[in-house]
């Protein structure tokens, strides 16, 4: 379970750095794979998936509350993606893909955040 936890600090810290660092490159790639895949579903599964890693993996490990929010919110976000009607879900993904980049700055901070204290949770470079 560590593995998978350290892999989902991971995942988080390489997109806050990618936020950080070209948030308008991010944000045209992932509207270029929404318009080719249009997978959102198969992706919102995964979302689901490693929000109940968080909610069961993290049962033993410091910052839970914080984990068990965030879980939730990884579950609510997919299950809105997997179940919400098209036009909502539309509305939703083009409010997220038009704001600013200071925006998207400040949500990938959130996201080095989140990693760096996951991998601090889970031991990583304690010795």
């Amino acid at each position: 379970m560590t593995y998978l936890l350290m892999a989902i600090a991971g995942l988080w810290m390489a997109d806050g750095l990618a936020l950080l660092l070209a948030p308008g490159r991010m944000i045209t790639l992932l509207k270029e794979a929404l318009v080719v895949a249009q997978a959102v579903t198969s992706w919102s599964g995964v979302t689901v998936a490693l929000g109940m890693v968080l909610l069961v993996g993290t049962t033993d490990l410091p910052y839970q509350p914080l984990w068990w929010g965030v879980g939730m919110a990884m579950i609510g976000k997919g299950v809105f993606l997997i179940m919400a009607p098209d036009k909502w879900r539309q509305a939703v993904l083009c409010w997220c893909l038009t704001r600013d980049p200071i925006d998207y700055r400040f949500l990938g901070l959130g996201l080095c955040a989140l990693a760096l204290l996951l991998l601090d949770a889970v031991n990583w470079g304690h010795g």
